[in-house]
């Protein structure tokens, strides 16, 4: 397929020079005669409506004439997974629309699914290699409904399918969706990327644990479950994967990684007799997405751990979250028996709100506090004023970041029971851990 100027491209009935598709105006001509087709014969039209992920990142790195060419490869990886009886059509720049006639939801769900796979393939630019993803909302005809309605629910459904972080899709609901991310990854960040999906896909990503201790006798209470990466042979801070992982979603991936290895841990240390909690941090796509729950019980069938031992963190900000899909994942995490941690406590807005009435059993007062002692006394007030609410409540306090004993006793003094940092241990791997833990 030749490419065309960007000065050609027309998404209005005339169709789109750059690809060959219809244009915006043919696209809902097509589906009003295809939803009149569709009510004679009581079969429904399907519209996904399909977003390339972070494609004007390509453009502000390497030109709209590179951006042109990864264009027109993606427009052909759509059009290889494409029904014989679908029709592709551009809505806009990285925007596209596959109309479906006849399709049941199943139909639509597995065109979605093939074309998520489709694009989601290794693409070389010059010397950089990239996995572009793509967002895919899906709507079904819905009696009464014109082609203007259609097309706006599909739109809104990928828009809720690129706020659970892309590379999926999402059928549509009636809600009235937020707007689409408008941050855009640099060069440097594609390269990163890139590097997280062969880390998950050749074993790059491991776990390092660091105890969690009692300060009065010593003894490990937890473990705080922390990712690496290491491709190459080399080590990637969890500083510059965890940013890029949050921004692209496949801070989902990683996560869901994170709970089911893990839980594996957990049921290794169990068959050697030793029923040690594991804490693991649980991000904002996580908990903002409708899978969460499944994805917990998947973890407790598939290891068959007791879900006591598997310890959620998430942060204050989090959990304040007024979303209501968050509440519903946090009430069922609670339910199906998950201790929840509340981490990076007091660097939030409603602390004291949210010790009120949290479901969390235990805060993780953050290292912001710890750092500066003993200089800092009002970091020490602070410290003793948590752990005093803290235990009027019943709720566990972590003082994390302690890396020296001047630090240790001054916490003890204030209340704070349970520490963690370089003074106790540093991370360290699955056999060193059960080691110190003899």
């Amino acid at each position: 397929m030749a490419v065309a100027s960007r000065k050609q491209i027309d998404t209005g009935t005339r169709g789109d020079c750059l690809t060959g598709l219809l244009g915006r105006g043919a696209c809902g001509t097509l589906l009003a005669t295809l939803i009149a087709d569709a009510q004679d014969r009581n079969r429904p039209v399907a519209v996904l409506w399909i977003d390339i992920d972070r494609f004007r990142q390509i453009n502000n790195s390497f030109g709209y004439a590179v951006g042109d060419r990864v264009l027109v490869e993606l427009v052909n990886r759509l059009d290889r997974v494409r029904p014989a009886q679908a029709t592709l059509a551009r809505m806009g720049a990285d925007e596209f629309v596959m109309l479906l006639p006849q399709a049941s939801r199943h139909d639509a769900e597995q065109v979605g699914h093939h074309l998520v796979n489709g694009i989601h393939q290794s693409l070389a630019i010059g010397m950089t290699r990239m996995r572009p993803s793509a967002s895919v909302g899906i709507a079904i005809a819905q009696p009464d409904e014109d082609a203007h309605e259609l097309l706006e629910r599909a739109e809104h459904a990928m828009v809720e399918a690129k706020r659970e972080g892309g590379g999926r899709y999402y059928l549509a609901v009636e809600a009235t969706l937020p707007a689409r991310d408008g941050k855009y990854l640099a060069r440097e960040e594609l390269a990163i990327e890139e590097t997280l999906h062969r880390a998950l896909e050749m074993g790059g990503l491991y776990l390092d644990y660091q105890p969690i201790v009692r300060i009065t006798d010593g003894r490990t209470l937890a473990a705080e479950a922390l990712m690496r990466c290491r491709v190459d042979g080399r080590l990637m801070p969890p500083g510059r994967f965890i940013p890029v992982a949050e921004k692209t979603g496949l801070i989902s991936h990683l996560g869901d990684w994170s709970l089911v290895t893990a839980a594996e841990f957990v049921s290794r240390l169990h068959a050697q007799g030793l029923d040690l909690r594991v804490a693991v941090n649980v991000s904002r796509v996580q908990l903002q997405s409708q899978s969460f729950a499944k994805s917990l019980h998947g973890v407790i069938a598939y290891t068959g751990i007791d879900p006591g031992l598997l310890e959620l963190e998430i942060t204050e900000s989090l959990l304040m979250d007024g979303s209501e899909q968050v509440r519903r994942n946090v009430r069922a995490a609670v339910a199906a028996g998950f201790p929840l941690a509340l981490d990076d406590f007091g660097t939030g807005y409603s602390s004291l709100a949210c010790l009120k009435d949290m479901p969390a059993s235990k805060i993780k007062l953050d290292r912001a506090f710890v750092m500066d002692l003993p200089q800092d006394m009002r970091s020490l007030g602070v410290a003793r004023a948590v752990a005093q609410l803290a235990h009027d409540l019943g709720i566990s306090v972590v003082a994390e970041g302690v890396e020296t004993e001047e630090q240790l006793q001054l916490l003890q003094e204030a209340g704070i029971t349970q520490v963690q940092g370089f003074h106790i241990a540093r991370p360290m791997t699955e056999p060193d851990l059960i080691d110190w833990l003899a």
